[in-house]
C-alpha cells in the first residue's frame, strides 16, 4: 500500500511538471504577442529618427502596441541604429512596458549606421555581394551594397548579430525587410544572375529557418512578406511558416498587369486568411499617392502630403480596407513616410482613431468588388473598384 501511494505520488509529480512545462510554454507564446483590443482601432507604429526622440515622441510612441524602430534609428546620437534602437525602445518602455518594439534588420541590404556591419565588412570585404565581373551589386540609389548570404559566414554573422541584439529586455522581436527582393527573380537576377540568385534565395530559406528554431521561441519575427506577385501562388503565405505575422505594403498598387481591384482583392484574401490562422498583421497603408516605384511593386514610394489636406474620405478608405481583413493581432498605421523629420501626420491623430469599435459580428461578406463587414460600433462598406468606403459609426 505504502509503495502503491508514493507510485502515485510521483505519477502525480511528474504530471504536475509537465503541465507546469507545457503552460510555461504556452505563456512564451503568448507573452511574446503584442496586446490586442477591439475598443477602438488597433493601431500600429512604424518609424525612424536618427537622432534622439523627444519626450513629447517617447509619450507618443507609448500610445502604441506594436512598434517598429526602422534603419538609422538614433544612429546619429546614440553612434548606432543597434545603440539607438536600444535606448529608444528602452525610453518606450518606461512608460508602457508591456509595448511590443521590432528591431529593423534587412535580410540582405547593407543599410549605413550598423556599427557591427561596418566591423565585419572592413574585416570580411569578400563578405559583399558582387556579380560575374567582381563588381559589387548594388540597390538603385548606386550606393548600397548587399551581403552575400550565400556564404555560411555570412549568415553566421547575421545570425548572431540579430541574437545579440534581441538579447536586450526592451527588445521584444525582429522586423525583417527586402524578402522580395531575394524571392523574387527580377531583383537580383538583374544584378548578379541566376544562378547566383537562387544561391542567395537557398541561403536566406536557410537562416529564416534558423532564426525561427534560434529565437522565435521568445521573440516575435514580423516579416514584410505577403505580396500579390505572379512569382508567388498564395501571395507569400507559404513563407509565412518561418514568422509570426506579415508586415504589409504595396497594398493598392497593381502588378503584372492586373487591374488594380482585381490586385486588391487578392491581397485582401490573403491578409484575411493570415489573420484567420492567428498571424500578427501590422498594415502599412499610404496616405500620399504613389509614386513609380511603388507600381513596380517591390518598394512603397509615396507623395508627400500636406497636413492641411482633408484626410477623411481617404483615411476612410484605408481603414475600411484594413477592417474587412482584421482580425485579432492585426494592425494598421495610415502614414506619409516612415522618416518623421519628413511626416505631416507625425504626433497627429484622427477622429476615427479614438471612436469605439467593438468586436466583429462576423468575417466580412463580399460581393464582387464591394465588401461589409459590421462591428459592434461600426458597419464597414467598401467599394474597391471605385475606392470609396463609408465607416457608419453607431
Amino acid at each position: 500500500m505504502h509503495f502503491k501511494t508514493t507510485f502515485l505520488l510521483v505519477l502525480f509529480a511528474i504530471s504536475l511538471s509537465a503541465c507546469s512545462s507545457q503552460k510555461q510554454e504556452v505563456s512564451s507564446v503568448k507573452h511574446k504577442l503584442p496586446e490586442f483590443s477591439w475598443d477602438k482601432m488597433p493601431l500600429y507604429m512604424h518609424l525612424r529618427k536618427s537622432t534622439a526622440f523627444t519626450k513629447k515622441e517617447v509619450a507618443y510612441l507609448s500610445k502604441f502596441p506594436l512598434i517598429t524602430f526602422e534603419k538609422t534609428t538614433g544612429s546619429k546620437s546614440s553612434g548606432s541604429t543597434e545603440k539607438g534602437t536600444i535606448k529608444a525602445a528602452k525610453a518606450v518602455k518606461k512608460i508602457n512596458p508591456d509595448a511590443k518594439i521590432l528591431y529593423y534588420k534587412n535580410v540582405v541590404v547593407n543599410w549605413k549606421g550598423y556599427s557591427e556591419d561596418e566591423k565585419f565588412l572592413k574585416e570580411h570585404p569578400e563578405a559583399f555581394l558582387v556579380n560575374a565581373k567582381g563588381q559589387k551589386a548594388l540597390m538603385p540609389n548606386g550606393k548600397t551594397g548587399f551581403f552575400d548570404i550565400s556564404k555560411d559566414y555570412v549568415r553566421k554573422y547575421w545570425l548572431n548579430h540579430v541574437k545579440k541584439v534581441t538579447e536586450s529586455p526592451f527588445i521584444d522581436g525582429v522586423f525583417l525587410d527586402a524578402n522580395i527582393k531575394v524571392l523574387v527573380p527580377v531583383f537580383f537576377n538583374n544584378r548578379v544572375g541566376k544562378e547566383k540568385r537562387e544561391a542567395i534565395k537557398t541561403g536566406y530559406l536557410s537562416m529564416m529557418a534558423d532564426l525561427d528554431a534560434q529565437i522565435g521561441t521568445d521573440n516575435l519575427l514580423i516579416a514584410n512578406i505577403i505580396r500579390v506577385r505572379s512569382e508567388f501562388e498564395d501571395s507569400g503565405r507559404a513563407y509565412l511558416k518561418f514568422f509570426d505575422g506579415s508586415y504589409i505594403e504595396g497594398f493598392e498598387h497593381e502588378n503584372n498587369g492586373t487591374t488594380y481591384e482585381d490586385y486588391l482583392a487578392k491581397g485582401i484574401e490573403a491578409v484575411q486568411k493570415s489573420a484567420r490562422e492567428g498571424k500578427v498583421i501590422a498594415m502599412s497603408l499610404g496616405l500620399g499617392k504613389g509614386l513609380k516605384n511603388a507600381v513596380a511593386g517591390i518598394d512603397d514610394a509615396r507623395k508627400k502630403v500636406d497636413i492641411n489636406e482633408d484626410f477623411t474620405k481617404r483615411l476612410d478608405y484605408l481603414l475600411a480596407i484594413f477592417l474587412v481583413c482584421a482580425e485579432k493581432y492585426s494592425y494598421v498605421y495610415p502614414h506619409d513616410g516612415y522618416d518623421i523629420q519628413k511626416s505631416a501626420v507625425w504626433l497627429k491623430t484622427f477622429p476615427q482613431y479614438e471612436k469605439q469599435l467593438g468586436v466583429p459580428k462576423g468575417y466580412a461578406k463580399r460581393e464582387g468588388y464591394i465588401y461589409t463587414r459590421s462591428f459592434e460600433h461600426l458597419d464597414v462598406w467598401l467599394d474597391i473598384k471605385n475606392k470609396t468606403a463609408q465607416l457608419h459609426w453607431k
